[in-house]
């Protein structure tokens, strides 16, 4: 959280089968009276919520939000004549949602980040490589521009947790497996993951 204090209490946005990875982007589109509170009201301070994924109910029971999110900046704004809004939104932090509040007329709640374990060192170049190894494979038969800017999404990451968010953040479209790698708390568990999931990959077929 370079530069930013995180608040103990903030807004989430809840978004069906939506996660946000920190280091990732997320454009929205603000139109519901509530959200447009929430973003002025987080305008008007350290221009930070969340994003929660709600699971919906298949069987007709209540949705479930997931009780893992990701706190963001918000990096642009602009808002429309008609009072919507188009914002980037840039994950910062993964956050725990400790309680949900009735303070507001949007959803908030009191946080807590969640801070990752990380890969010891001698251990973080072998990983990286490996990852790197098996997204190149899975991404070799598409067009040159796109493995172009695959590469240089992975040479924007210097360690391996940067790594394994920006993959997820790109690469993993599966909301289930989106939401678990979000909630592993080990950097090493996650790769594997995301190794295991690009080993299964034929991209370009």
């Amino acid at each position: 959280m370079t530069g930013l204090n995180l608040p103990k209490k903030c807004g989430v946005m809840l978004l069906p089968d939506c996660t946000l990875f920190p280091h990732g982007g997320l454009p929205l589109y603000i139109f519901e009276e509530r959200y447009r509170i929430m973003l002025e009201e987080a305008l008007a301070g350290e221009c930070v919520f969340a994003v929660g994924r709600v699971k919906q109910s298949q069987d007709g029971g209540e949705d479930i939000i997931s009780e893992i999110g990701t706190a963001g900046l918000v990096r642009a704004s602009r808002e429309g004549d008609d009072g919507t809004s188009q914002l980037l939104l840039h994950g910062v932090i993964r956050v725990r949602f400790k309680e949900w509040l009735e303070e507001k007329p949007y959803p908030y709640a009191l946080i807590e980040p969640v801070i990752t374990t990380p890969l010891p060192e001698e251990k973080s170049e072998a990983a990286m490589k490996t990852l790197r190894g098996v997204v190149e494979d899975a991404t070799e038969k598409l067009p040159l521009d796109i493995r172009s800017g695959v590469a240089t999404l992975l040479g924007q990451a210097d360690e391996p947790a940067l790594m394994a968010d920006l993959v997820a953040q790109q690469f993993v479209h599966e909301p289930d497996l989106r939401q678990i790698l979000l909630e592993t708390k080990s950097v090493g568990e996650m790769m594997s993951l995301l190794c295991a999931f690009f080993e299964g990959l034929e991209m370009g077929d």
